[in-house]
């Protein structure tokens, strides 16, 4: 058995693992495209390792920088079989429509055929059930609490279990069930994001978020929040929900209408869509909520941008108008999309506010800003930056250090190997040597050879 890393290894983008077994066949998990910084390192997208024994891909989830490349890898010639959740399976083409859109082709016809192909090799599984998926090989699903649909990847080959954390989410985190650790795992591959960082408990988070927006409604000014269209969008309505239930206790009925909560992204607006079709998904606390309000993630002050001229139109007004609003939009890191217009309208604005709630990876415009930077550079052009900036930790959709460290040593026996990946250098090290102070066996990830 051969452990073989073609991303992820190097970065926090572009994962991409591959296990050899012993008969010489391979599992691929995930294939996805890199970013940033990550994505000046590795220019080249064509898949450049043999795939002729690849027998199945395991997607862990739907983030880009972990399904990607997809395109890439069917191009190739890989026709195999794509296992996944079930949520995953039902969201995977809106992100690869999204996605293809953005990097190959606007043509329709070529869109409809990649997915009908796609969709023809996906194997939905349920979670905690054991699938044989080769004579020598068999998988499981258990939930990774990253965003819906997310899992870790239990390897049962060679007499050995394999364990591919993909993204782990924190505790707590709103509609989504906590990460259990693996019963065991004779090689642990770990993602390690935070490995240097914890997070802010969710009680901080909600009150910060709530003071941001309190703040919003003070200066009358525009909150910019980029969020990416799966998950972080989700949870922010989700939460803001509640907030604005509270407000109108407590200010009453007028506080409603005196803002408004733009979501600005088709796409996220198509996943919320999908996000409460999967209800069923959604952990216990959500469903506690679901019984006196069916539609918690809608509320009446919230608009939903949808075509590109009311895009704009929305910019034009929101300059001119004296009313508050708070703006979700994508792409997270601000690499692109229709975040980028409404930062190069309003960074310049005193009483204009950027609140990041994710992961800004090095080299993005999103980790520019949110550095302390006094400009910022877009599409080519330099913006200077007065506007406010605002970072919560706790809405983060990636486990923090102690959260990292708590899935391995919740493991019954401590785990032969970890290897990590997923992750800078800094916060690897970091996790490593933490690791190993309980006498863990942990390495980094080799680049492959």
């Amino acid at each position: 058995m051969q452990l073989i890393h073609h991303g992820g290894y190097d970065g926090v983008t572009g994962s991409c693992h591959q296990l050899s077994l012993d008969s010489g066949d391979t599992l691929l998990v995930d294939c996805g495209l890199f970013q940033g910084t990550d994505a000046r390192r590795h220019p080249d997208l064509e898949i450049n390792f043999a795939i002729d024994r690849l027998q199945a891909l395991l997607l862990t989830h739907i983030h880009i920088d972990h399904v990607g490349r997809l395109p890439y890898l069917m191009a190739a010639g890989f026709s195999g079989p794509i296992y996944c959740s079930r949520p995953t399976a039902e969201m995977l083409p809106l992100a690869m429509e999204d996605a293809i859109k953005i990097g190959f082709t606007h043509k329709q016809r070529m869109i409809d055929a990649f997915l009908d192909t796609l969709k023809s090799q996906l194997r939905p599984l349920d979670y905690g059930e054991w699938q044989a998926i080769l004579p020598d090989a068999s998988i499981r699903l258990q939930p990774a609490g990253h965003i819906l649909g997310s899992c870790y990847f239990e390897v049962q080959a060679d007499g050995k279990r394999v364990v591919f954390s993909g993204d782990l989410g924190a505790p707590h985190a709103p509609l989504l069930s906590d990460p259990v650790s693996p019963e065991k795992a004779d090689i642990l591959v770990l993602e390690s994001t935070y490995g240097d960082k914890c997070h802010e408990g969710r009680d901080h988070r909600q009150e910060t978020l709530e003071r941001v927006l309190r703040q919003t409604l003070d200066n009358k000014g525009v909150t910019i929040i980029p969020a990416f269209s799966l998950g972080r969008t989700q949870e922010l309505l989700y939460e803001m929900n509640g907030i604005f239930e509270r407000l109108h206790h407590s200010h009453g009925a007028s506080v409603m209408k005196s803002v408004d909560v733009i979501v600005d992204s088709p796409l996220a607006a198509r996943f919320t869509e999908v996000y409460e079709q999967l209800q069923p998904y959604w952990d216990d606390e959500a469903q506690q909520v679901l019984k006196y309000d069916d539609h918690p993630l809608v509320f009446e002050n919230l608009t939903t941008i949808m075509d590109h001229d009311e895009h704009v139109s929305t910019l034009d007004y929101l300059e001119k108008s004296d009313l508050p609003a708070i703006v979700i939009a994508g792409s997270g890191m601000c690499t692109g999309g229709r975040v980028v217009n409404y930062l190069k309208r309003f960074l310049s604005h005193p009483n204009a506010d950027i609140l990041f709630v994710g992961y800004q990876g090095s080299g993005t415009p999103g980790r520019d800003i949110q550095s302390g930077r006094d400009s910022v550079e877009l599409d080519g052009k330099t913006y200077p930056i007065r506007a406010a900036i605002h970072s919560i930790s706790g809405y983060s959709a990636h486990a923090d250090q102690q959260n990292l460290i708590d899935f391995v040593s919740g493991m019954p026996s401590p785990p032969g190997e970890v290897v990590l990946v997923h992750g800078e250098t800094q916060p690897k090290q970091v996790l490593m040597q933490k690791l190993q102070q309980l006498g863990i066996r942990v390495r980094l990830a080799d680049p492959p050879q």
